[in-house]
């Protein structure tokens, strides 16, 4: 009698094991009964369900990361490996249609049509874009590329980033992109230099044509009649000194005697 109940006891929580689900923090339960899925959306908490007829199937709400290494086409019809990140995440109202419509393997239908886009997007640069400054440029337009497509086949696939985290290029070539990115800088620099050697030769035109500029409005102010005064005017300052002097001139400058010397009395 005791193992009797013992037995239906385990029955029981077997039975009630087996016919509830728990829908955790970062997921979104969807009840799928004789293969239909429910719009109710269950976001958190314990769902009870009939084993025999229904599931619950659960996603993650998150960030989702798909990790690929793959070889992506070239304009000069090269293959480069590139590892790449494709996150993505998933829309809460609308996960009972993607698991309509894709099933619960729409990571490989996500992957798939990665694959397309960037064929068709990568065969448009030279390798050398793969490894410079037009990498975002790629893609964003791998991104845009597989957002129409994924709208095609299921919407509420939100696409965050495609990241090419990691090209591989091959020696010959990478050596070459090397040293063409190395003589690129060198030109930039060289141009620097020119740029500033012009300014340099522009400022010093600058200088000596406004030195040249005021030597000449200085020559053409200085008349002889100036040039006198400005004699005399020198020659009473230096007779203002007690200290005595010896001026000497060609004879032909103008000398301003002072009264004191001309009303000398004589000894």
């Amino acid at each position: 009698m005791k193992s009797n109940s013992i037995y239906a006891l385990g029955l029981f929580l077997l039975l009630i094991s087996s016919s509830c689900a728990v829908v955790r923090p970062g997921e979104a339960g969807v009840k799928q009964t004789l293969g239909k899925f429910s719009d109710n959306i269950i976001t958190q908490g314990t769902v009870f369900y009939n084993p025999l007829v229904s599931k619950v199937v659960k996603e993650s709400t998150k960030t989702n990361n798909i990790k690929l290494i793959l070889p992506l086409p070239t304009k000069e019809g090269l293959s480069v490996m590139s590892e790449i990140s494709i996150l993505y995440r998933l829309e809460l109202a609308k996960i009972p249609t993607i698991l309509e419509n894709l099933g619960q393997d729409y990571e490989s239908v996500i992957t798939s049509v990665f694959r397309s886009a960037s064929s068709d997007v990568c065969a448009q640069f030279y390798a050398k874009d793969m490894h410079s400054g037009m990498r975002a440029k790629i893609e964003e337009e791998i991104k845009s590329k597989m957002l129409i497509n994924l709208q095609k086949q299921a919407n509420g696939i939100e696409l965050i980033a495609v990241l090419m985290k990691s090209i591989q290029l091959p020696v010959g070539l990478a050596s070459s992109i090397e040293q063409k990115l190395q003589a690129e800088q060198d030109a930039m620099r060289m141009e620097f230099i020119i740029q500033q050697a012009k300014l340099e030769a522009e400022r010093k035109i600058i200088d000596a044509t406004g030195e040249r500029d005021a030597q000449k409005i200085l020559a053409e102010g200085l008349t002889s009649e100036i040039i006198k005064l400005r004699t005399i005017e020198a020659f009473s300052k230096l007779s203002l000194s007690p200290n005595s002097k010896l001026i000497i001139t060609d004879g032909k400058a103008p000398l301003l005697i002072g009264e004191d010397s001309s009303s000398a009395p004589n000894k």
